[in-house]
């Protein structure tokens, strides 16, 4: 079976590959014996500019000698456009290389087209040694604290020439585990220091590139012990066609004290502790925020609602009866208030039970990344754990849109449900299909390819939608649901409201406070989707994510509670639209933080706003439902507290 069918046969194993990709702390390393190979894979060249991943050997580089192999990829590095290759480059523990020739290549026009094209866009390799990813030092701070980032640059443009990064020096820090002579070692450290070198051979001396014949010694660099090989003072490689181009390497191994489960720390530490401090100080400012609300619900809760209560409940006297005393507030629209909204109840319906699914799916996700299950190590697991937990929970989708269509006293129970597991899947799946052609188009290895895309629809139609029509047909089955209050057959009239409780501008303040509970995390966050870094703080995603369910339902109870005193029992919509506007801060965000990209393709405007659109959408739906629930146990518990008559 050639490595495209792979995604196909995966969505069939798609349970048991989830249950066996995790990664835990403790999983066991693997130890390299002096002298025994490891072994260098190439990934995708990427850019930040473009976000079009590009195949690592879609560039004159050097190939294997026996070919190049793709190692086995799971649905997830599909998806996230990982394409791991074989390398060129030999590697022995502890066997330091000098000035290693690895190949010769002479550029074509096409070829030289294409490396500028990659160098102008800022294309960067992406290499993988005993699972880890190689790093380049960026600068070394007065503080002794070193930044990194991952990958290396293919080039660098200088005064409108592209010079190729043609020589690299691999680093590489191993921990021994014996004090004993050449004992067994583990890799806790890949940094790659890449260079441009204008190679020339000594005498005068030329290389057709074949193996056939022996290399002539460099005259740009020194092979032997000396691993600083490269002289000072030597020319860079331009890149021009028809000429030749000498690839090598160094190999320097460093013993390090650094234990192997220590290994990740330079990437998921995010380069130190200030971005920890961030971390902490947004948890600060959430938690405060969160506080300020549960206060004035409270306040709300027990002294409006109490005394309101206290005042509907009391026995009118003589004098108020001969008077008859006329009430005013939240009491006068209880024949109202749990009317089923006017305008689109089926749309609603579908809304609150697919946000109901990516709560669900969300916070599964989050946990079980917070507690080890999901790492960077095995790629595209977070991926795949996202798309199998969203289409397992398809069933609470199914039972939620059907238990609240139910109480609208709907009738179209099979066209509801339907919708239910067919509108924001089919979404999704439109836009990322059109994003798909355009990736394609560019060769891109982001491009899905025809197998995958059918493992998709797969999941989608053979798990997620049985399981949707599953849940609701145990919802259509239970009892509907009880209000307090009895609803009359005429509509109350709404009387005019301050345009402080107009809807467009409750609705607009509704998102504020829940995105800024989450603001400082969503940098991070989208720096970790489009900028190449690693995320794994989860356990402050976790934190940060039930902050922002408490301040969208406890801004949602607010203002309906104002809603309802002035005489406005149109609340479905509001309390869901309310907390969902945080998706519209969140969406005008990621549209600032699209500057951080530098790119004047339209191709990447497509790809981010596209992707950022339908992250956005999911995010509206999940607050509008935490908003729409909220409302709904506030209103059926107070209308439950009070006599009417």
């Amino acid at each position: 079976m050639s490595h495209r069918a792979t995604p196909l046969a995966l969505a069939l194993v798609a349970l048991l590959h989830a249950a066996s990709a995790f990664y835990l702390p403790g999983v066991a390393p693997l130890n390299f014996g002096a002298g025994e190979q490891v072994v260098i894979k190439v990934n995708k060249l990427t850019s930040v500019h473009t976000q079009l991943p590009m195949d690592y050997y879609s560039l004159p580089f050097c190939r294997p000698k026996n070919g190049v192999q793709i190692y086995a990829e799971n649905l997830g590095e599909f998806l996230t456009g990982d394409r791991i290759e074989n390398s060129p480059y030999k590697v022995y523990m502890q066997h330091n290389e000098a000035c290693k020739v690895l190949c010769q290549q002479q550029f074509t026009a096409p070829e030289v087209e294409r490396l500028t094209t990659a160098i102008k866009r800022q294309y960067r390799h992406n290499w993988i040694v005993d699972n880890m990813p190689a790093a380049s030092v960026l600068e070394v701070s007065d503080q002794l604290q070193t930044s990194y980032s991952q990958g290396f640059l293919v080039g660098t443009e200088e005064l409108g020439k592209f010079y190729i990064n043609n020589h690299v020096r691999i680093l590489l820090d191993y921990y021994p585990m014996a004090a004993t002579p050449d004992p067994p070692a583990r890799v806790v450290g890949v940094y790659v220091e890449p260079f441009s070198v204008k190679h020339a051979f000594k005498a005068g001396a030329k290389w057709d590139g074949s193996e056939a014949n022996d290399i002539p010694p460099l005259d740009t660099c020194a092979a032997g012990s000396d691993v600083e090989s490269l002289r000072p003072g030597t020319p860079k490689q331009e890149v021009v066609a028809n000429a030749p181009t000498l690839f090598t390497y160094d190999v320097v191994w460093r013993e390090s004290d650094k234990p192997w489960a220590s290994r990740w720390d330079i990437y998921l530490n995010l380069n130190g502790a200030v971005p920890a401090k961030v971390h902490w100080f947004s948890i600060l400012n959430s938690l405060l925020i969160v506080t300020f609300l549960t206060a004035m619900i409270a306040m709300i809760l027990f002294r409006n609602l109490h005394r309101d209560i206290t005042r509907y409940n009391r026995v009118p006297t003589e004098e108020e009866k001969a008077e008859e005393r006329e009430e005013t507030g939240w009491k006068l629209v209880h024949a109202d208030v749990f009317r089923p909204p006017a305008a689109y109840p089926m749309l609603f319906c579908v809304m609150v039970g697919t946000g109901a699914q990516l709560i669900a799916g969300a916070f599964a996700t989050i946990v079980f990344a917070a507690i080890g299950f999901l790492s960077p190590a095995n790629r595209g697991s977070l991926m795949i754990a996202v798309l199998l937990l969203y289409v397992l929970f398809g069933g609470v989708a199914g039972y939620v849109s059907a238990v609240v269509y139910k109480a609208f006293k709907g009738r179209k129970y099979q066209a509801c449900t339907l919708l239910t597991a067919l509108a924001y899947p089919g979404v999704c799946f439109s836009v990322f299909f059109m994003l798909d052609i355009a990736s394609w188009s560019y060769g891109s290895t982001q491009a899905v390819p025809f197998l995958t895309m059918a493992a998709l629809l797969l999941l989608w139609f053979g798990i997620s939608m049985p399981l949707v029509f599953l849940g609701a047909y145990l919802g259509y089955r239970r009892p509907a649901l009880e209000y307090p209050v009895e609803t009359s057959n005429i509509p109350r009239q709404i009387p005019d409201t301050p345009w402080f409780l107009a809807p467009i501008f409750t609705i607009a303040v509704g998102g504020i406070l829940p995105f800024g509970a989450v603001f400082v995390e969503m940098f991070f966050i989208l720096s970790s989707m489009w900028m190449g870094q690693y995320y794994y703080v989860f356990g402050f995603l976790f934190l940060v994510f039930l902050i922002l369910l408490v301040t969208c339902a406890d801004i949602t109870m607010v203002l309906c509670y104002f809603q309802l005193c002035a005489e406005d029992y149109h609340w479905w919509w509001r309390s869901f639209l309310t907390s969902g506007s945080t998706a519209v801060y969140i969406f005008l965000y990621s549209a600032l933080y699209f500057s951080h990209l530098e790119s004047n393709m339209l191709v990447t405007y497509m790809l981010y706003f596209g992707y950022m659109g339908i992250i956005c959408l999911g995010v509206f739906m999940l607050c509008g439902t935490i908003g729409f629930f909220s409302c709904l146990w506030f209103t059926r518990k107070i209308y439950g507290s009070i006599k009417v008559d």
